[in-house]
């Protein structure tokens, strides 16, 4: 009888706090008094220390119990910023393996993608600035965005539904100073990425991507390994070294030109390129194991002219990257022709590099 006072008393408390538009708002859908934990399956907070996910100080995005770290081999280019990635999952839940798509994630999940930038990136471990901390939530059907903007002491950050801009400097690597204009992306805007046959999904944590070491608070280990041996994945009966595991697009030791390219171009657009994809009228696909010449643009004329195809004729002209669309776009910062579309203002020069020496020794 006790606990389900202690109960009552608890929701009327949050009920109370959600009518008040100066409180944090938590809807809390189970409440275990008895587990220490409380299980959060529908989040929504004005702020993010309210969701736990950190130690204090926050800014040192050093995770709770219960929350993951992970990383992608080839992760998506925004804007040169760096990105610290979390999980978690709901208490006595495990993901499901899926052997190409991302895994298979219980409802409740949450996915923590925080995006910062050093102020050197010759010390990439020195002083930073978070810029926002952006949360895809597994509410069953579909997956649900949500982006906090850090507060400039680091101490906080604080829900933004319409998207933000945010000036930010740092040194390059080549020592150069730069600056932009950060857009933190509005709950829309995140669709178009995360859409697949129309409905939001994660785009990274696929087993190719997580298919490599980690280091962990107390062990270094395949991340695969990891996470089966840890209870965050179940179906994973094959020996890892059999799996696919993408390279890493900069590191020629741990792929060729081929496999980087086809890494670099999955990760950055497959999620538009690919059948269940916002692009798929395009018939151009780059997802990883598109074997097809003519779907991966290879002398492919686009369905539709105009700008966007700078009057060229062929997605991918072998040999020939200043002749092919998908470099010209690539290369380009005009929103009416650049590629990606979103989440990007800078050309990634590193990358396009590697797209072009791709094409370039294409016979």
């Amino acid at each position: 009888m006790l606990k389900y006072f202690v109960l009552s008393v608890l929701a009327l408390l949050i009920y109370a706090c959600a009518q008040d538009p100066g409180k944090e708002q938590v809807a809390i859908e189970e409440v275990n008094l008895d587990g220490e934990s409380i299980e959060a399956s529908d989040v929504e907070a004005e702020k993010l220390s309210v969701l736990g996910f950190f130690k204090k100080p926050m800014k040192n995005l050093e995770p709770a119990e219960g929350v993951v770290p992970y990383d992608l081999a080839t992760p998506l280019f925004s804007d040169y910023a760096f990105k610290a990635r979390f999980v978690k999952l709901p208490e006595g839940k495990m993901a499901k393996y899926h052997p190409t798509e991302t895994m298979d994630f219980p409802e409740g999940t949450i996915l923590i993608k925080n995006f910062y930038y050093p102020a050197d990136f010759r010390k990439p471990e020195g002083e930073r600035r978070i810029l926002e901390t952006r949360l895809l939530i597994n509410e069953g059907e579909e997956w649900k965005a949500e982006a906090y903007v850090w507060n400039e002491e680091q101490t906080e950050a604080y829900l933004v539904i319409a998207g933000e801009r945010i000036n930010i400097s740092w040194v390059h690597y080549d020592g150069t100073e730069k600056q932009l204009n950060y857009s933190v992306p509005t709950q829309n805007q995140c669709k178009g990425c995360h859409s697949k046959s129309n409905k939001m999904m994660p785009i990274g944590p696929t087993s190719r991507q997580l298919n490599k070491q980690f280091d962990y608070a107390d062990v270094s280990a395949n991340q695969l390994k990891y996470w089966s041996e840890n209870g965050l994945l179940a179906g994973l009966h094959q020996n890892i070294s059999e799996l696919d595991a993408v390279p890493l697009w900069d590191d020629p030791e741990s792929g060729n030109l081929e496999q980087r390219a086809r890494a670099y171009l999955d990760i950055n657009c497959a999620h538009c390129h690919r059948a269940e994809g916002p692009a798929n009228t395009s018939g151009f696909f780059l997802d990883y194991y598109q074997k097809r010449k003519t779907a991966l643009g290879i002398y492919k004329s686009p369905i539709a002219a105009g700008r966007g195809s700078g009057g060229l004729k062929y997605d991918i002209h072998p040999g020939k990257p200043d002749s092919s669309i998908l470099y010209f776009r690539m290369i380009s910062e005009d929103p009416g022709i650049m590629m990606p579309e979103l989440g990007k203002k800078m050309v990634h020069t590193e990358g396009v590099e590697l797209i072009r020496k791709w094409i370039a020794q294409m016979n």
